[in-house]
């Protein structure tokens, strides 16, 4: 019989040995434990596979344990069940941010984030549509639950659950959400980043070349009408900014009335003041980097018209939501006045209200914020229809790492995209919001794609707690929200 070499065999036949006391003097010699027997033989060599021996001595079932135990299972998709939806919510994450986590009956769980400054009901009011679900099954889901979503933040409900329902899958298949879109066009995604505005141009110049100095290669700078309305001869119908900020929502008040209908003008004393503005950041920057604009104020497109020709020798990235982005007639007049490109979106939820500014030829890019526009699916769609078209797509995003990882996943995988806000860079704490992934998170103006499953994060519970709303908890229970007596349907 040819001898066997293998170790692995050669313990099969080795005899166990114990030192036993056999004589007076209180030596010890070595005997046998025991005579190893046949069957003792078959079940060992059944150990490492289907042998014969694991099916003749063994239950089947603690076979078929230890015959894959080595297997990955990340989760059972088609037995995944959807058990809770919790929240919690940041304050100053650069606003308040409630990140939503929706739990399974398999231990696993998605992140999502209800878009910056909305209501955590948004989300809540959906907890009982999808109670028991598959998350896997996002696109019926998504159909689902949309018709509760609207444009702007209250959008918000819809998009975190979209998010989260994508990080489950990515969990339950062991993928990142990159890759189930299809595959990605980039390893990193270029960011732009946004400053916090100074009326003083010489410090804001000093703000933007900071950024620069970080390393980033994109910038966008805050300058409107707010800056001078205070100059004597700057601006027509100073009254309309007696009642109320840009930000103010009570009728009547300079934030909710349409730019249309404020009867604000600028003068030319008024446009110089805002031009020297930005030529103070140009002269500071330099024409290297491409610089973008935001937040004009609340005046009508002749007043747009007026600025934008004065602004060109400029050559800024785009000029973004000078009016309401339901003016679709508006802005087809601005952009085919001026030559530096238009954009606006960020407020815009499903893909057929972009797709009606982009077949009228009204803006020259896009640039919709993934927690209103309907998610990562959604925003993606939106993305490939402006390509069609030759419209490049920006996205905007201003929440916590959760949202950004979902815009990053989503950029990845749409190849006219241009850049993504990052509206967080003076936060010192943001990126600790989460773990599990490679820091920091932007890298000289870039985030990397991540490669983990799902979303590629998980939360860092300390930091998250440290930073939640005052008089808001950690997810907690969220029981009153999970039955509804409603017939969501809208047609009979």
């Amino acid at each position: 019989m040819k001898s066997i070499d293998n170790p692995k065999f050669r313990d099969l036949f080795k005899v166990p040995v114990r030192q036993e006391k056999v004589s007076n003097d209180n030596s010890s010699v070595s005997v046998p434990d025991k005579i190893p027997q046949r069957r003792d033989f078959l079940q060992k060599a059944g150990l490492g596979g289907l042998a014969l021996g694991a099916f003749m001595f063994r239950p089947i079932e603690e076979t078929l344990a230890h015959t894959t135990e080595k297997v990955n299972r990340y989760s059972n998709p088609s037995e995944l069940r959807i058990t809770d939806l919790r929240i919690a919510e940041v304050a100053g994450a650069p606003m308040r941010c409630p990140i939503i986590r929706i739990d399974t009956n398999q231990g696993i769980y998605g992140l999502g984030e209800v878009r910056d400054g909305a209501s955590a009901r948004y989300a809540l009011v959906l907890k009982s549509r999808i109670l028991g679900e598959n998350p896997c099954q996002i696109e019926r889901l998504f159909k689902k639950i949309k018709l509760f979503g609207n444009h702007a933040r209250q959008a918000g409900g819809v998009c975190a659950i979209e998010m989260a329902l994508w990080d489950l899958a990515g969990k339950a298949y062991n993928v990142p959400v990159y890759q189930m879109l299809g595959g990605k066009y980039r390893d990193a995604i270029r960011l732009y980043s946004d400053t916090t505005q100074s009326n003083d141009p010489e410090v804001f110049a000093e703000r933007l070349q900071g950024r620069v100095d970080k390393g980033y290669t994109f910038l966008k700078m805050d300058f409107g009408v707010q800056m001078v309305r205070n100059n004597d001869g700057s601006v027509v119908n100073t009254k309309a900014f007696d009642k109320g900020n840009a930000w103010a929502s009570e009728y009547g008040s300079y934030g909710r009335t349409a730019h249309p209908f404020t009867g604000i003008q600028l003068t030319d004393k008024g446009i110089e003041e805002m031009v020297a503005y930005v030529a103070a950041v140009r002269n500071k920057v330099g024409y290297d980097i491409p610089l973008a604009a935001d937040h004009f104020g609340h005046f009508d497109y002749k007043e747009c018209i007026r600025l934008g020709e004065a602004l060109e020798p400029y050559r800024l990235a785009w000029l973004e939501d000078m009016v309401p982005w339901f003016y679709t007639e508006k802005w087809k007049q601005i952009t085919d006045a001026i030559k530096t490109p238009t954009l606006t979106g960020e407020d815009i939820f499903l893909k057929e209200e972009f797709i009606k500014l982009i077949d009228a030829r009204a803006i020259d890019m896009i640039q919709p914020d993934l927690a209103s526009s309907g998610g990562i699916l959604e925003t993606k769609k939106i993305g490939d229809y402006a390509e069609e078209q030759g419209i490049p797509m920006a996205m905007h995003f201003a929440g916590t790492p959760v949202s950004f990882m979902a815009n990053i996943h989503c950029a990845a995988a749409t190849e006219n995209f241009l850049a993504l806000e990052h509206h967080s860079v003076d936060i010192p704490w943001w990126e600790d919001m989460v773990k599990a992934i490679p820091k920091p998170l932007v890298i000289d103006g870039f985030a990397k794609v991540p490669e983990g499953p799902g979303l590629g994060i998980e939360l860092n519970e300390e930091v998250i707690r440290q930073h939640l709303v005052e008089g808001t908890e950690y997810f907690a229970p969220t029981d009153e929200w999970d039955t509804d007596r409603s017939n969501d349907r809208w047609w009979s």
